[in-house]
């Protein structure tokens, strides 16, 4: 793991949001097109609007969710919301969104077609992920019942699965689909998440998800 502090967080928002498409724009210039993967939650919301004003070939980036609560598309806990809402804006208003949601009243359900819609984008070019301080990432949780399955080698690229003890499912990227990505990045606030990533050290992919990602990633924080 890559450990990049910043003073504050308006400077680590503008730093990623710059690092971010210029990876974006360097395998532009050796590839057609990109997959760039990105989280949802509250972290990552000023990055998307730095990000949705800089000039990049945005027609050529397919945008992927790490993760999506089956919930309506507008809904305010919805994903697709905020990518739409803060990201798909201005000049990044061109890129295309790869959906992650669907009209069946289950996610197990329209797995094999949102599947077969994201397939085409694997894999991952740019990875930016967030963590929880449970230490999840995308939507795989310790505890939960799909957990082996979505961190399984043969996993499928989709999985459904939903926190221990909550009723809302929602839709994730595996963990194949998640370490192929050619760069990651995670980005995390605070001192408590800074305090949960270190306890990470010690723990089991199951116990702490996150370290999933850990040993290829570049993890931004800023208190």
């Amino acid at each position: 793991m890559t450990f990049q502090e910043y003073p504050d967080r308006e400077m680590m928002f503008l730093s990623l949001a710059d690092r971010l498409a210029g990876e974006l724009s360097d395998f532009l210039r050796r590839q057609d097109r990109v997959t760039f993967a990105v989280p949802g939650g509250t972290t990552p919301g000023p990055v998307f609007d730095v990000l949705s004003g800089i000039e990049l070939d945005w027609e050529r980036v397919t945008v992927v969710l790490t993760d999506e609560r089956w919930v309506p598309a507008d809904a305010p806990r919805s994903n697709t919301r905020l990518v739409h809402k803060r990201l798909l804006q201005g000049n990044a208003a061109q890129a295309q969104l790869v959906p992650m949601i669907a009209d069946d009243p289950t996610p197990q359900s329209a797995l094999p077609g949102l599947t077969e819609g994201l397939t085409p984008y694997l894999p991952l070019t740019v990875l930016l992920a967030g963590m929880g301080g449970d230490l999840h990432t995308a939507s795989l949780f310790a505890g939960s019942a799909e957990l082996a399955e979505a961190l399984a080698s043969d996993a499928p690229p989709l999985v459904a699965t939903r926190p221990a003890g909550s009723e809302e499912w929602r839709v994730t990227l595996s963990a194949p689909v998640l370490r192929k990505a050619m760069t990651t990045h995670v980005v995390i606030t605070g001192p408590e998440k800074r305090a949960a990533l270190e306890r990470a050290a010690d723990m089991t992919v199951e116990e702490a998800p996150i370290r999933l990602l850990l040993d290829q990633a570049t993890v931004h924080w800023a208190e």
